[in-house]
């Protein structure tokens, strides 16, 4: 594709037969004119084949004989893609039919946003409302423990979250990404780390576009709704695959993200939840143990990502600590006239 402003949707299945067709229906109804659609399917064994083939006229598909993970077909998806946007998309969310075109508007507030995240609500799993509306994401935060956490989680949406802000990250369930900074935060050629295979892959991108420059705008006027199964406080329903990769990307992320100051500077909080996961995988998630063996034989590896990323790192130790908060952080986004007289200084600079 080679229109202004196009943007490629990338989804990726793997057994998610229940939502897919809902979800491409939803992305078909986008009243955005300039957009393909790439779904990568991971050995999906559950029907998901037999819903796809219907869309083969309207999307590209590819289907792969294994499982690769959501990190490393959402690259591979991202590498068949040409457009000026990316948006990843889970297939259990559903997008309200202005979704994308919000996404976009906003994406031309300021060229230095390399990430656009909207307003998700909680759906449930057979895309019924909820009594209650509940709000899903308006964007990823980070705790002093290193925890990344979804702001306003579980929250009554009350008309709340209504102001474009920065925020630290989204969640790649619906996230449009500039390509302009796909290219430039990618390390080793990924986009997305291949070795987290699946969660916390967003907010390690969110992590690694902050510390190299680049901002999260959240805007209110994109809306969707997300059928979120991993949360805290379940992680006893979860498979034990899921939960392994969860402690094993905990610390991969800090491995390749965190400065020295950041550490140090939080470093009673994130000893104290260190603790807490490794007493817990010891005692009762004894599968999650893999997760440090896994960390032993990849230490050069990681360590070379780190190492990377912290050349082509451009902002300062004090400007990411203030992201880190166990209240959830954004920072206002100039009004109009501020945003052009900013611009004007700049050009004067």
């Amino acid at each position: 594709m080679s229109y202004s402003d196009s943007v490629s949707v990338t989804i990726v299945t793997y057994n998610s037969g229940r939502f897919i067709k809902r979800c491409l229906e939803s992305v078909l109804a986008q009243r955005y004119k300039h957009k393909e659609i790439i779904v990568i399917d991971n050995a999906s064994k559950d029907g998901t084949i037999d819903i796809l083939e219907q869309f083969e006229d309207r999307c590209r598909i590819v289907y792969n004989d294994e499982n690769i993970g959501f990190a490393g077909a959402q690259n591979q998806a991202i590498r068949m893609s040409r457009s000026d946007w990316v948006l990843t998309l889970n297939p259990d969310v559903l997008m309200l039919p202005g979704f994308l075109s919000e996404l976009v508007e906003a994406g031309r507030m300021d060229p230095k946003v390399g990430t656009v995240c909207g307003k998700l609500l909680t759906i449930t799993a057979n895309f019924d409302l909820p009594e209650k509306q509940l709000v899903d994401s308006t964007g990823i935060y980070f705790t002093p423990m290193l925890r990344h956490l979804d702001r306003g989680s579980r929250e009554v949406d009350n008309g709340h979250y209504v102001h474009h802000e920065y925020v630290f990250g989204a969640t790649a369930a619906a996230a449009l990404y500039r390509r302009e900074m796909i290219d430039d935060i990618s390390v080793y050629g990924e986009f997305f780390d291949a070795d987290f295979f699946t969660y916390r892959e967003d907010a390690d991108v969110a992590w690694r576009a902050q510390l190299m420059g680049w901002k999260c705008l959240y805007t209110p006027a994109a809306r969707g709704y997300h059928v979120r199964t991993v949360l805290p406080g379940n992680r006893r329903a979860l498979p034990a695959a899921i939960n392994m990769h969860s402690v094993k990307n905990r610390f991969l992320m800090r491995i390749k993200n965190i400065s020295g100051h950041l550490y140090w500077r939080n470093l009673p909080s994130i000893l104290w939840r260190d603790l807490v996961v490794i007493v817990c995988c010891v005692t009762r998630e004894h599968s999650s143990l893999k997760a440090f063996w896994y960390l032993a034989r990849n230490w050069n590896k990681v360590w070379g990502k780190r190492k990377e990323i912290m050349s082509r790192r451009r902002v300062s130790d004090e400007y990411i600590a203030t992201w880190f908060s166990y209240e959830p952080v954004s920072m206002p986004v100039p009004k109009p006239r501020q945003r052009v007289a900013v611009r004007s200084k700049a050009a004067r600079g």
